[in-house]
């Protein structure tokens, strides 16, 4: 078959500047270059960084990059704005759809697939497509949505990461066009192994600590405060310890907001015993992870599928985590699940549980890595060639 596979227009592919959903395309992409099963063109912002990239090499799949930030576009953009009012998206989203657009209407494709825009959707049902695939990855289209008949009526497929996220679409209307599935991590890069490039010594801690890892965006969605008050309950056991992985956003960067100075300032109650490492570039996440004896991700907003929960699971790490969202079933049954209401105190009996059970963190950590499994990024990329050819 012949795809076209629109981008949601933000990051780049392949993925020079990181990104959940850039990842997932990266995928099954590197499935398709691997299988050569289908021709497949992609559209993306263009990223000088891209320019040498391995993945341009393929002959299968194609690439055609937007040009969005060069002084003309950014003038293009702004006219866009001028004489388009009232769109689904901001201008800038808008202007890189329509540039896409001009290049589409002129091929052939057998499916388009819109990766987490659902707006575009609606555009393209206007002007007469058939055969439009929404893989979703976030709750971006539900009862409350604009224009989220139309939408839906409009599409072949919808193809969400979690069944939280198919129930919200089924607020609309259920239909079997809805299939969950699951996001994907590479899990072989993530499993336990012997020799690590960082070791406890170096950022702090020691090999007699009991040691818990948050890792993630560092922000009052993802219950870091709330770990925090549960370690200040806990100050009488010296030898926990929490590491906090992560920075305010994607990416290297080194700002710091309020909400991170609060943190500390916290932290400082307990003087050694909470080290944040910033951000860790993501190929030197698993080494962070394995410094661990239990992963702690105490997520307070309702997460469409949670990738760090899967790569916990997949470091094989005891894992404590909330009910929320899609999370559940991600790990249900191999991870300690605590409600979010009274949650600091969930938090701290808990970890004291695994504290004391060194024989249930075994058990634990040998049904993660199990569990991981099912969410390898091989398995990933079968079922989503498998959902578009069942069409």
């Amino acid at each position: 078959m012949k795809i076209a596979i629109l981008t949601c227009g933000i990051l780049p592919i392949p993925a020079v500047q990181g990104g959940a959903v850039e990842n997932m395309i990266d995928f099954y992409l590197e499935y398709n270059n691997r299988k050569k099963i289908h021709n497949i063109t992609v559209y993306s912002p263009w990223d000088p960084k891209v320019t040498k990239h391995p993945a341009l090499s393929s002959d299968v799949n194609n690439y055609i990059f937007i040009d969005v930030t060069s002084v003309k576009a950014r003038l293009k953009r702004r006219m866009h704005k001028f004489f388009n009012s009232n769109e689904y998206y901001n201008y800038f989203i808008e202007y890189y759809f329509e540039q896409i657009y001009k290049d589409l209407k002129k091929r052939d494709y057998d499916i388009l697939v819109l990766e987490n825009s659902p707006g575009h959707a609606y555009k393209l049902s206007q002007r007469g497509h058939k055969n439009v695939i929404l893989h979703l990855n976030n709750d971006l289209l539900n009862a409350n949505s604009r224009f989220h008949d139309a939408i839906f009526n409009g599409l072949t497929k919808i193809l969400t990461c979690s069944n939280y996220i198919k129930e919200r679409v089924e607020t609309i209307s259920s239909s079997d066009k809805i299939q969950t599935l699951y996001n994907a991590i590479d899990v072989k890069s993530f499993a336990p192994k012997e020799h690590s490039i960082v070791s406890r010594k170096n950022i702090g801690l020691s090999d007699d600590d009991f040691v818990i890892v948050y890792s993630g965006r560092v922000n009052k969605d993802k219950g870091v405060s709330e770990l925090i008050d549960a370690m200040l309950q806990l100050k009488d056991k010296s030898i926990i310890k929490l590491m906090i992985i992560g920075g305010t956003f994607f990416g290297n960067t080194s700002d710091e907001d309020d909400f991170v100075h609060t943190l500390k300032d916290k932290a400082k109650h307990l003087e050694n015993r909470i080290v944040f490492t910033g951000f860790v570039p993501y190929k030197k996440m698993p080494d962070y992870l394995h410094l661990a004896d239990i992963a702690v991700l105490p997520s307070m907003w309702d997460e469409p599928f949670g990738l760090t929960i899967a790569e916990a699971l997949a470091a094989g790490k005891p894992l404590i985590t909330t009910r929320s969202g899609g999370i559940p079933e991600i790990c249900e049954g191999v991870a300690t699940i605590v409600e979010r209401n009274d949650i600091v105190n969930n938090l701290t009996s808990a970890i004291l549980d695994l504290y004391g059970n060194p024989e249930k963190r075994k058990q634990m950590s040998i049904a993660s890595l199990e569990r991981a499994k099912l969410f390898d990024k091989e398995n990933y990329s079968k079922k989503f060639f498998a959902a578009l050819e069942s069409l």
